[in-house]
């Protein structure tokens, strides 16, 4: 436990060093945010907004700096970050990896900002996408820029997965986009270069795979842990097949592995037509399938939020896949079942995968959690209930499902029982 307040207090010192200077914005950090890629002119009508607000969506990425539509995101309490404010950039790869100081120098984002259009509902200002490392040196002074001048805006910028920008990239095609030999050398360079205190990356699970979605959820967390960064994860709601429809636990999944590794913000790509197919809103602006399955995960994760982000993560543990595909490539190994000092003999009653997040509270008492997602079923093929086990003792337990708070068991034993299914994410707390 010792060990583990150092850890904690070591948090605490990174985050004011980052925040030093910065004021708050509009966007409110305390909370679990979800938001989503694109909102196209043809789904902004007021009757679209509502439904965007009611379908659980905090803000919406890459919006257009317009002011009428914008009133109506401020009426339905969603905020906007918006392109285009500033200049763009995409580092792309090749020559164009580290001309960014060259062709957008900093008197060119002067001039924008001093032309800026601020609404109550701009809570951010996207200041570009999956930079190579060359120009995070860049960035970080343009990210500075954007921050002092527009206080109550966050600037915003998303970083490259672990495989580059496609599924398909040779080994030297992501490291012309990457800017680095390795992907930690990538993530590494960013925490040093750019002084924002989150990290925001995007993975697309169902395009790629579970095990590689494992390791960049690994990279990424342990560098926010160590740099006091709050992490933030742009996952998929849309195909890049236009015959496949991800499932309503395909989204649990995604966001409940990335919460057990301490997510705080969560972003759905597309809402609208973006990139690939199956939106959740289509050409015509029509609701489709996906729209009732991301409303009910994304209220199930705002039910989760409020007591989620009273607890900041420090660790996350693979129980259960010795004799699974699911970790191959992994830099991390499989543990029977997890003792991590606050809660032992953690894993499930049939031994088979889960993923759990060790949490600290923020307010430095003497409350801990774990956040575990039910990990046997990463493809909805044959979803199954299955029953938590751990102990706790001397400490009171309660357990917070997606619906609210869930009876546990308590056994003979001593230790407790928790009814979860497939793809399932809940968090225990004790004290």
């Amino acid at each position: 436990m010792k060990k583990m307040s150092l850890c904690w207090l070591s948090l605490l010192v990174c985050a004011e060093f980052l925040n030093a200077g910065q004021s708050p914005s509009r966007m409110d950090r305390s909370r679990l945010n979800i938001g989503t890629y694109y909102l196209q002119p043809y789904a902004s009508s007021e009757a679209h907004i509502k439904d965007l607000a009611d379908c659980g969506i905090d803000f919406v990425v890459c919006m257009r700096n317009e002011h009428p539509t914008l009133d109506l995101f401020y009426k339905y309490h969603v905020g906007a970050f918006v392109s285009k404010a500033v200049p763009g950039w995409w580092g792309g790869r090749g020559a164009n990896a580290g001309t960014m100081e060259k062709k957008n120098p900093l008197s060119v984002y002067e001039t924008a900002l001093a032309k800026f259009q601020n609404h109550p509902a701009i809570w951010g200002i996207d200041i570009g996408d999956e930079p190579s490392a060359l120009d995070f040196p860049h960035y970080g002074r343009v990210a500075s820029m954007v921050n002092k001048s527009c206080p109550d805006q966050i600037a915003y910028m998303n970083l490259y997965p672990n495989y580059g920008a496609i599924a398909t990239n040779t080994a030297q095609d992501v490291i012309d986009q990457l800017g680095t030999a390795t992907y930690e050398e990538h993530i590494a360079a960013y925490c040093k270069h750019v002084p924002l205190d989150y990290l925001s990356y995007d993975f697309y699970m169902y395009s790629i795979t579970v095990p590689k979605a494992y390791e960049n959820l690994r990279v990424v967390s342990d560098a926010c842990l160590g740099t006091g960064r709050s992490m933030w994860i742009v996952l998929q709601v849309n195909s890049n097949n236009p015959e496949k429809w991800i499932s309503e636990n395909q989204l649990r999944f995604q966001a409940y592995t990335a919460m057990a590794f301490g997510a705080e913000n969560i972003v759905w790509a597309c809402y609208t037509a973006g990139w690939w197919h199956n939106q959740v809103v289509d050409k015509n602006g029509q609701k489709t399938q996906q729209y009732e399955k991301l409303k009910t995960v994304n209220r199930e994760i705002h039910n989760l939020g409020a007591e989620y982000m009273r607890y900041r993560r420090v660790a996350t543990h693979f129980v259960g896949y010795d004799g699974t595909p699911w970790l191959e490539g992994v830099k991390q190994s499989s543990k029977k079942a997890l003792d991590n000092g606050f809660f032992q003999a953690v894993r499930l009653q049939d031994d088979t995968p889960c993923v759990i997040g060790t949490m600290v509270s923020r307010s430095g008492d003497s409350t801990y959690a774990m956040f575990v997602c039910i990990a046997d079923d990463p493809l909805d093929q044959a979803p199954k209930d299955h029953k938590l086990l751990f102990r706790a003792d001397g400490r009171s337990v309660k357990v917070f499902g997606g619906s609210g708070e869930i009876k546990v068991s308590r056994l003979e034993d001593g230790s407790y029982s928790v009814p979860v299914r497939s793809n399932a994410g809940v968090l225990v707390t004790a004290k």
